[in-house]
């Protein structure tokens, strides 16, 4: 008969390696963060960019969509932050 006693698979991990892994998904968010912030900036003003070339108005577009642009990386950055207050939990 097989014995029900088997050891839980997480207590198996050292923690030095939990540790390890925590801080590695720490330094690979920072450094994913700021290329999110300027990707959402440039998406923006380039779009606007484009609509003011379009319909030949003078950078209205462009500082408006940039804006929102800015504002969009914003909102993901904290998006991705865990303990955010969209309700998602991360481990």
């Amino acid at each position: 008969m097989p014995s029900d006693d088997k050891p839980d698979q997480k207590s198996s991990q050292e923690p030095a390696a939990d540790k390890a892994k925590d801080s590695s998904n720490q330094f690979a968010l920072a450094m994913e963060l700021p290329f999110v912030l300027v990707a959402a900036v440039l998406v923006g003003a380039l779009m606007g960019y484009f609509l003011d070339r379009w319909l030949h108005t003078r950078m209205v577009f462009t500082l408006l969509l940039g804006g929102v642009g800015f504002f969009a990386g914003i909102r993901d950055i904290l998006r991705r932050f865990p303990g955010s207050k969209d309700g998602s939990k991360r481990d």
